[in-house]
């Protein structure tokens, strides 16, 4: 009797045991209330949007003379989106924007500004910080003679998700435009900030 009571209660004692522990494991696998799990952001896709910011620059002629220009400016861009690896987001985006970018007291002026990039991210769940670069286009305009410059454009990012299918896009870019002739050979060069909405198909 002995021996068959002391099996009964090892046996108790292992199940318990037992149970105990998957409880335990019940809850730990349960997620508490109120938390909310990070998780990757779904960037995927093709995108449209719209941007506005201020740009500052300089034309510098053969002889190293500066003018110095600022305004603002306004555009549209299109670009798309692809998760190469987990939390690498590769991307290629163009843009095309109207300036009103000119030096005070001098007749010269940037009309307009367009770039084709390429974009590399990192998926952070509802933020995307991104490097980009590529190839950059601009009108001048001196002394009534207007030309276009190309050149290339580089600069850093960061996207944050608002909803399901729409960002908000800070982005800063320097972009070296090159020279053209006018004539006169001026070299072209800027720095703009820019703010802007993107909708996801």
């Amino acid at each position: 009797m002995n021996r068959f009571v002391i099996a009964l209660l090892s046996g108790v004692a292992g199940l318990a045991l037992v149970s105990g522990a998957q409880a335990a494991d019940l809850i730990i696998d349960e997620p508490a209330a109120g938390v909310v799990e990070v998780a990757s952001g779904n960037w995927d896709g093709l995108y449209v949007g719209a941007f506005v910011g201020g740009l500052g620059g300089t034309f510098e002629n053969t002889v190293g003379t500066e003018w110095d220009i600022s305004g603002w400016l306004a555009g549209v861009n299109l670009g798309a989106n692809f998760t190469v690896a987990d939390g690498i987001v590769l991307g290629v985006v163009g843009d095309v924007a109207w300036t009103n970018a000119e030096n005070d007291g001098n007749p010269l002026a940037v009309d307009w500004t367009a770039s084709l990039r390429g974009r590399l991210g990192f998926d952070a769940g509802s933020f995307l910080p991104y490097l980009t670069a590529g190839l950059a286009v601009a009108g001048g305009e001196i002394g009534g003679v207007n030309e276009t410059h190309v050149g290339w454009t580089a600069g850093a990012g960061v996207e944050f998700a608002v909803a399901d299918n729409i960002s908000v896009d800070l982005l800063y870019r320097y972009s070296d435009y090159g020279t053209a002739e006018y004539p006169g050979e001026f070299g072209l060069t800027s720095h703009a900030v820019t703010v802007g909405l993107n909708f996801k198909f």
